[in-house]
């Protein structure tokens, strides 16, 4: 009976970490719930939220949420809300706290900005209402005073002005032009006053690839097209004319526009026509159709959508992806050589039985098949000697696996950081960066014996 002590006191400690697990934890916990929501400025479940009011002294918006479309502006006028817009002054709302109470029942308000509110903001759920209006900051720049309805007092939060001060009407309305996910474009019509262009996405795996099919059929440049969709779904409005009198003398001017833009999805086609009526004012409107608003955008949108067939045209000169390539013959004033794919091993033709150092073949075939056209020089081709492609200062061939032909490029004379350059991809002359006469390696380079040391051959 030596150990009855011992176990009596872990039966007292067992019981009173009992106690604590099931009487004082869940009470202080619930003592934490309730001064945590005795500090929240409102009270109210962010997603039971389905309706709210913002009125200032120029207007009052009134919004709904809708299952379907989201958050709806109701009025003054039935539209689309800027979504996260709406969700930013619901979190401010919701997660705004109170510093202190100032008064349970104030005699004056003027003395906090609240006899005549900068804003008023009322919130809806199913079965709960709350106002709150918003008056001057506090003595801190992030803090304001706010009289909140349900018990009149006078609160000094944590809330910032910038959420709830200077937004109007446009604020809260969708500014988004176009209604569509560029991951959900498959087809692209650009139409400007004398030409068209056609750009198809032909969805191929793992990588989307796009295509030009008009005015010519070629490869396009993927990353360019993904720019287009990016500042398409980024076209935003600043201001926006509804129907009326004053779109109706807006739209008298506007006769042929700088660009329309049609993109085909799944579920149907969407058509915005780009305009500047009068380019010395700096004032660009977008249209999507005759009955809709018309749209203030920045004048930048039309120079960043409107673009040449050369800018959407896939640009790597040789005209060949390097996985294609089965043989690459290299020409340069002090040398040639053939490196020839077997089974996905480079060997040079005429030292088949040396090792080529795979990853300086494998880099460089790459550099060669992407090096992109920086600059059109000319569109058709022309004479070759004032830019040194008479005799190039080195020459690409490349052959496919069938034993034809698919790629070639030559390079001439240098100019400012540039060299002149052919390929078999684009008809004309371009130039593109002198690097790559830099980075042509020797026979000496690509052969490389056991133990990285180099094996040269005669």
């Amino acid at each position: 009976m030596r150990y009855w002590p011992t176990l009596l006191m872990a039966l007292v400690l067992g019981g009173l970490g009992l106690y604590l697990y099931l009487v004082e934890f869940p009470a202080k916990e619930s003592q934490d719930r309730q001064e945590s929501a005795r500090k929240k400025v409102l009270s109210l479940d962010q997603q039971a939220i389905t309706g709210l009011t913002f009125k200032t002294d120029r207007t009052e918006l009134h919004f709904e949420r809708n299952p379907d479309k989201g958050w709806m502006l109701t009025a003054p006028l039935q539209t689309e809300a800027d979504q996260r817009e709406i969700q930013n002054l619901i979190r401010a709302l919701v997660t705004g706290s109170i510093h202190r109470v100032v008064d349970e029942n104030p005699a004056s308000l003027a003395p906090f900005g609240l006899e005549t509110p900068v804003t008023t903001i009322t919130i809806t759920t199913a079965g709960a209402r709350e106002t709150l209006s918003v008056g001057d900051s506090g003595p801190l720049s992030s803090t304001l005073y706010v009289l909140r309805e349900s018990d009149h007092a006078l609160l000094l939060t944590d809330m910032a002005p910038k959420d709830f001060v200077n937004k109007s009407l446009m604020t809260f309305r969708r500014k988004d032009i176009l209604h569509m996910a560029r991951s959900e474009v498959d087809r692209i019509r650009l139409t400007y006053p004398t030409t068209e262009i056609v750009l198809y996405n032909v969805n191929e795996k793992p990588k989307p690839k796009w295509k030009i099919r008009y005015p010519v059929e070629a490869e396009a440049d993927v990353n360019e097209v993904r720019m287009l969709l990016f500042r398409l779904e980024d076209l935003k409005a600043l201001g926006i004319v509804d129907p009326g009198p004053e779109r109706d003398k807006l739209a008298k001017t506007l006769t042929a526009p700088k660009v329309k833009i049609t993109l085909h999805a799944a579920d149907g086609d969407q058509t915005v026509k780009l305009y500047q009526p009068n380019p010395s004012s700096g004032e660009a409107i977008a249209e999507t159709a005759p009955d809709a608003p018309l749209y203030r955008i920045t004048p930048t949108a039309i120079k960043d959508l409107t673009k040449e067939l050369f800018n959407l045209q896939d640009k790597r000169l040789l005209g060949a992806d390097a996985t294609d390539i089965a043989m690459l013959s290299v020409t340069t004033p002090t040398g040639q050589y053939v490196l020839i794919n077997q089974s996905g091993e480079w060997v040079l033709e005429a030292h088949p039985a040396d090792k080529v150092n795979q990853q300086t073949a494998d880099l460089f075939v790459s550099r060669v098949a992407n090096v992109p056209a920086e600059e059109r020089v000319m569109k058709q081709s022309g004479p070759l000697a004032p830019y040194g492609l008479v005799t190039p200062a080195a020459e690409f061939v490349a052959t496919g696996r069938d034993g034809k032909l698919v790629g070639k490029l030559s390079l001439g004379s240098q100019s400012n950081g540039l060299v002149y350059a052919m390929g078999q991809r684009l008809q004309g002359i371009y130039q593109i960066r002198a690097d790559l006469l830099k980075q042509i390696p020797s026979k000496q380079d690509l052969l490389a014996a056991a133990g990285d040391t180099v094996k040269t051959s005669n």
